[in-house]
């Protein structure tokens, strides 16, 4: 199991902005603010921001992207056009998509350091 994950920003202060407005849909919020880091979870942080001030934007086919898990098809769709509306790309608009093992909702963005961010919505199949 993964633990946590972490991103290189260049402007902590203001990708932490960005990513309180963009994670809120799916239920994640800032929980620790350091001088070089920003935690983002529901209780413990999942998702951290690292501080790298002098990096260039990653380039936008490294092939790496995270994956964060959504409620609901309703909350794919609010976190794209949330990050849309902040001034990030869209990689993947919301829509059905084959995984590896089954269906799932999925949408990627592109944030402005260019790291690659995939919220996702498996339905239950009962």
């Amino acid at each position: 199991m993964i633990d946590h994950v972490s991103i290189a920003v260049r402007d902590l202060a203001a990708s932490a902005a960005l990513y309180e407005r963009v994670l809120a849909p799916i239920g994640l919020a800032k929980l620790v603010e350091r001088p070089e880091s920003a935690g983002f979870g529901k209780r413990y942080p999942e998702f951290w921001l690292n501080a790298r001030p002098g990096m260039a934007p990653v380039p936008s086919d490294t092939g790496c992207h995270v994956c964060l898990r959504a409620p609901s098809e309703d909350a794919v769709r609010s976190l794209f056009e949330t990050a849309l509306a902040l001034g990030c790309t869209g990689a993947g608009d919301p829509g059905p998509r084959q995984a590896a093992m089954t269906e799932y909702f999925g949408a990627f963005i592109l944030d402005p350091d260019g790291n690659k961010v995939e919220a996702a919505f498996f339905p239950r199949k009962d």
